[in-house]
């Protein structure tokens, strides 16, 4: 019976000869108190405004919620918030997630590995990190210019303008975060269908794209909650600072002035009336919970998808 090999003798030589690791034990206490510094930034801040905020919704309840926004801080409310930036999230999903996950399924299943798909590569990298206040001037010269040449109201600053500003902003982030999804899958998955005669089209449809599908969800959920917090871009692209009406009807909510959660609060915070300093604190927690709720979405889809494959 052999004994152990000499590769085996100089590890363990080397391992007995070693003492405790210094040096990892200080990284590693650095690492959790980098951790426990934005703990307790993060609850401070949220405790922050819980103090100021709950008083609110305490003494008004679902009318807060409900409530359309006006100069009188015993009346104004973020219903109006709310509704533009649900429906901003759906034009910015219907708009971007299709394209966005098609051009990342084009790249890694398609494209060749030439300079060309490799420069496309580096300037969509390169776009996601843009400051978002360049969208915004891109949304201004261009998306609402051209509603307004084509004779929409307002100019052209209307919600449809916001969401395909708000798309220009978050695509790159979307192609990025599903490129990767389909990157982690497996090549061994291609070629066991490739091997069996599939076609190229039958292995991105049945194979790799639902292996894939748990990161791309989650990538693009995380990717809108993100727009759904902007607010420089729709400065720039039309969303309204302060009171405005609405009759509710479609065509209204599309093409005339519209506000989101953000502008909200940053048009409350602005005001010189101290009520309204309990009322930004108020928003901001419904933000919050908003955005919160994409969040967990996308955890929940990611987990149920990542069960069934």
């Amino acid at each position: 019976m052999s004994g152990p090999s000499v590769t085996t003798l100089a590890v363990q030589r080397s391992l007995a000869g070693k003492g405790r690791d210094w040096a990892g034990a200080a990284f590693a206490l650095l690492l959790l108190a980098a951790l426990l510094v934005t703990l307790v930034v993060l609850v401070v801040l949220i405790v922050d405004q819980l103090t100021r905020g709950l008083p609110v919704f305490q003494e008004r309840g679902i009318d807060f919620l409900t409530s359309g926004l006006s100069s009188d801080p015993a009346k104004a409310g973020v219903g109006q918030g709310i509704l533009g930036s649900l429906v901003i999230g759906l034009l910015v999903a219907v708009f971007c997630f299709p394209l966005g996950i098609l051009t990342a399924v084009y790249l890694e299943e398609y494209a060749p590995d030439n300079a060309l798909t490799r420069f496309i590569n580096v300037n969509i990298r390169n776009l996601a990190g843009v400051p978002s206040i360049v969208y915004g001037l891109l949304g201004l010269t261009v998306f609402v210019a051209l509603f307004a040449i084509l004779g929409f109201p307002n100019n052209g600053r209307n919600i449809m303008a916001g969401a395909l500003t708000l798309t220009a902003l978050i695509l790159p982030i979307v192609i990025i975060t599903s490129a990767e999804a389909l990157r982690a899958v497996p090549q061994s998955l291609r070629e066991g269908g490739y091997g069996v005669g599939a076609s190229r089209w039958q292995v991105t449809r049945q194979l790799v794209l639902p292996a894939a599908r748990p990161g791309i969800l989650t990538g693009t959920i995380l990717a809108l909650a993100r727009a759904l917090g902007e607010t420089a871009p729709l400065l720039l692209a039309g969303a309204v600072l302060g009171t405005f009406s609405s009759s509710g009807s479609l065509g209204d909510i599309l093409t005339g002035p519209y506000t989101v959660m953000p502008m909200t609060v940053y048009d409350w915070s602005r005001r010189p009336q101290e009520e309204f300093r309990a009322l930004t604190s108020a928003a901001i927690l419904v933000l919050l919970v908003l955005t919160l709720s994409f969040n967990a979405l996308a955890i929940l889809l990611r987990n149920r998808y990542q069960k069934t494959w």
